[in-house]
């Protein structure tokens, strides 16, 4: 039986740290030997994450500098053995929350109380382990995850923030967005006027010491067809396991989710043809996401995360004291009024470590021996990336001047 402090099954990660411990770090287990990684690739998206980027984040003042400890040879060569990351805290201010009322009193809507309730005992300084500074580990073993995705198939995963409040972003290109783009401001939306739009309201709730909340939408580009298992394994299951896991999400969406309820089967079904040009099985729309049946299909991977607002707000709220006496609380010390921008690297790194450790699952289980059936046997390939051998396939079916196919279907 697990603890909660790891994740994945052959590309797996521990986490470890507090805070306002000592450092924060991660140990990451079946990483495949021969991937060139430098500790400047992991401080890319390190720095993403980091506190104190801009006024809409935590002023806390961390240079979140990777210390790799092993794993990786001189010449910077992963060797197939666990890869240990560290990053040391520096900018911690304890007295913050144990010189004050957050001493004894629980934060509403934080995970102080029940994190009492189960062990009996919590780190008050920081929130310890729920704190967002436990994803540090997580996102620079997702850094080596997003290398090892590009190098097998040109795989790119990129999240922008999509919603503030009620803002949505609008005339953003699910196929050809750069983190440039996103990156381009400190909301990390890559539409410039919502951005605009976001950081005002983000500006106006920040002012009167209040947090906000929204959504992060991550796609994942080129992702083979055959991914995820049925049932119990899903991809989307396990995406929605990976996402619902960072600090403050609350919902998550595959594909068009909750709003393709409001479609009939006709309208929400993506239907299938044939790219002219590689051969391959395509689909006209991309309502699923990019996965079907839990596996995924080729196109575009789309899922959206809902963050809730920081707990942490310096608005006085009713709440609780550690020995069950009703007080007052005005929430003390530097958080993030708004999540989101600093969670866009956080929900990246959580889809790439998923795609890599079910790309390592379908390689062990399916791709062990080669399929030797002929061309004609095996099922077309499928998706953005694949082509068929000799370009499509001749319409024998259109030719013959045949209509639609009769299909019976007896399911449960």
């Amino acid at each position: 039986m697990g603890t909660g402090n790891s994740f994945g099954r052959v590309f797996r990660i521990s986490t470890w740290g507090e805070s306002h411990g000592g450092g924060v770090g991660v140990q990451l287990d079946g990483c495949p030997p021969r991937i060139p990684i430098t500790r400047d690739e992991i401080q890319v998206d390190l720095d993403r994450r980091r506190p104190g980027q801009s006024r809409i984040t935590t002023p806390r003042n961390e240079a979140d500098a990777v210390e790799i400890l092993s794993g990786l040879n001189p010449e910077d060569i992963t060797l197939g053995t666990p890869i240990a990351m560290l990053v040391r805290n520096k900018d911690q201010r304890s007295g913050d929350y144990l010189e004050n009322d957050m001493n004894v009193a629980y934060r509403p809507s934080h995970a102080d109380a029940t994190y009492d309730a189960k062990y009996g005992v919590r780190a008050i300084a920081g929130g310890g382990r729920s704190s967002a500074r436990e994803t540090i580990g997580r996102v620079a073993a997702g850094a080596i995850a997003r290398k090892i995705l590009k190098m097998y198939n040109g795989i790119e995963v990129l999240a922008y923030v999509s919603k503030v409040q009620d803002i949505a972003c609008e005339n953003v290109d699910d196929d050809t967005f750069t983190m440039e783009d996103v990156d381009a401001n400190i909301v990390r939306c890559p539409d410039p006027e919502s951005a605009e739009r976001m950081l005002e309201r983000i500006d106006v709730i920040r002012k009167t010491g209040n947090s906000i909340g929204g959504v992060v939408t991550c796609v994942a580009r080129n992702v083979p067809a055959g991914l995820g298992a049925p049932v119990f394994d899903k991809l989307e299951a396990d995406l929605a396991k990976a996402c619902m896991s960072i600090p403050a999400a609350k919902g998550f969406e595959s594909g068009d989710g909750f709003a393709g309820t409001l479609l009939s089967g006709k309208d929400h079904n993506d239907e299938f043809y044939i790219d002219p040009e590689t051969g391959a099985t395509r689909t006209k729309t991309n309502r699923s996401g990019g996965i079907q049946g839990g596996i995924s299909n080729g196109e575009n991977i789309v899922v959206h995360v809902a963050f809730k607002p920081t707990s942490t707000i310096a608005k006085a709220q009713s709440t609780v004291t550690r020995d069950g006496q009703e007080v007052e609380l005005r929430g003390k010390g530097r958080h993030d009024p708004c999540v989101l921008p600093r969670a866009v690297p956080m929900v990246e790194a959580m889809v790439a470590l998923t795609l890599v450790d079910a790309l390592m699952c379908q390689q062990a289980q399916c791709e062990l021996f080669p399929n030797e059936a002929s061309q004609d046997e095996r099922p077309n390939p499928m998706g953005t990336t694949a082509k068929r051998e000799g370009g499509p396939k001749k319409n024998d079916l259109a030719a013959a001047g045949g209509g639609p196919i009769g299909l019976r279907v007896d399911e449960e």
